[in-house]
């Protein structure tokens, strides 16, 4: 049972019980009343038409709730609020009188002769009720409103609170990280400079990452210097089995990229296109301007065993490794520039894997068009 049913279920048997205790208080008056005037009156013939009445002002009343909650008389809707209300008296009045009138051909004691004067006679009386249970309506729906908010704050807060305990925590984590680093460098004999380099050029990329965590775009200058030290630890590793080619046009070093867009994609292609196999192998990086200018191109190559060919990437009819590398830069362009990027992935003629992105060329602090939309 979700929320909103048990939330029905409790305002229908509070109403109910509402109007039980005061149907039991009029016949209570009633016989009293009768007492007082020298009769004496039966408590069945004293509760017979107080719980007809309290039934109809029930069942009345889960009606006006339900109006209340469908047609609130809330800002810019307040005076089509007004007309339905108004219309639903009435229909309300039509039908209680027509169901007294009904009613009082099985049951003589309802003294009910015509339906104009039913009608009239209880107009008053109904537009009353109605009036008054419209706005104990509200009342009950403006403190819910209140508490739904009030708990979305505290929600809120509390969800604040957590992350600022997770930031916390994620500062405390480097420091572990890279003081491990540094003891671990440390049992290293002197001699074996390779691996003290490894962990050191390690340190450099986990503190370059957490330099620019908050930072979405960089000038295609950093993101080269960031990729370097994944790429020295990547020849220290794979030795000469690893041949990375530049072929960066200098008037693309300037120009803004998103943050960590090459390292996972020269990681796939080293780990599946190199280290897969003993052969030697190249990788090789290109930036450029398209053919108009507007562009900047990004290619990334190698010359491993390609795409395994029993997945495919139907958005772009490629066979690929759907890795979450992968699915992050998809969805990181997506965000960032819209329908303004291409994304291909393909096998190369002569073996391998070819990555071409683009995305529009910009010098500077202008922002792209995803977090523009997202900033305002």
């Amino acid at each position: 049972m979700d929320q909103r049913h048990r939330r029905f279920l409790i305002e229908t048997a509070t109403i109910v019980a509402a109007w039980a205790v005061f149907g039991l208080l009029v016949a209570y008056q009633s016989t009293k009343l009768s007492e007082l005037g020298g009769r004496d009156m039966p408590w069945q013939v004293a509760l017979r038409p107080a719980a007809l009445e309290s039934t109809l002002w029930a069942l009345t009343t889960i009606a006006i709730f339900g109006l209340a909650r469908w047609f609130p008389l809330d800002r810019g809707r307040v005076l089509r609020g007004i007309a339905v209300h108004v219309v639903a008296a009435v229909v309300i009045g039509l039908a209680r009188a027509g169901l007294m009138l009904a009613l009082s051909w099985y049951w003589p004691w309802i003294r009910v002769r015509a339906f104009g004067p039913q009608f009239w006679g209880t107009s008053s009386q109904n537009v009353l009720y109605y009036a008054l249970l419209l706005g104990i309506a509200h009342l009950v729906l403006y403190y819910r409103r209140y508490r739904e908010r009030e708990l979305a704050a505290e929600q809120l807060a509390r969800g604040l609170t957590e992350a600022r305990l997770q930031a916390l925590k994620m500062q405390l984590q480097p420091h572990f990280l890279f003081n491990t680093l540094n003891a671990i460098s440390a049992l290293i004999p002197a001699e074996a400079k390779p691996a003290r380099r490894m962990v050191a050029r390690l340190g450099d990329l986990l503190r370059t990452t957490l330099e620019h965590e908050a930072t979405q775009e960089v000038t295609l200058r950093e993101e080269l210097a960031f990729l370097e030290p994944y790429l020295e630890i990547e020849k220290a590793r794979l030795e000469d089995r690893l041949t990375v080619v530049m072929n960066i046009a200098p008037e693309t070093l300037d120009a803004r990229v998103p943050h960590l867009i090459l390292q996972p994609l020269v990681e796939n292609a080293v780990r599946h296109g190199i280290a897969a196999r003993i052969e030697p192998g190249t990788v090789e990086i290109s930036a450029f301007r398209g053919s108009d200018g507007r562009l900047l191109q990004l290619e990334i190559r190698d010359d491993g065993r390609g795409l395994d060919r029993h997945t495919e990437d139907r958005n772009e009819g490629v066979k690929s490794r759907r890795g979450l590398g992968l699915t992050n830069i998809r969805s990181r362009l997506e965000q960032l520039y819209g329908t303004q990027h291409r994304f291909k992935l393909e096998n190369r003629s002569g073996g391998g894997v070819l990555v071409r992105i683009s995305f529009p060329f910009r010098l500077g602090q202008e922002a792209p068009a995803g977090l523009r939309r997202a900033e305002t």
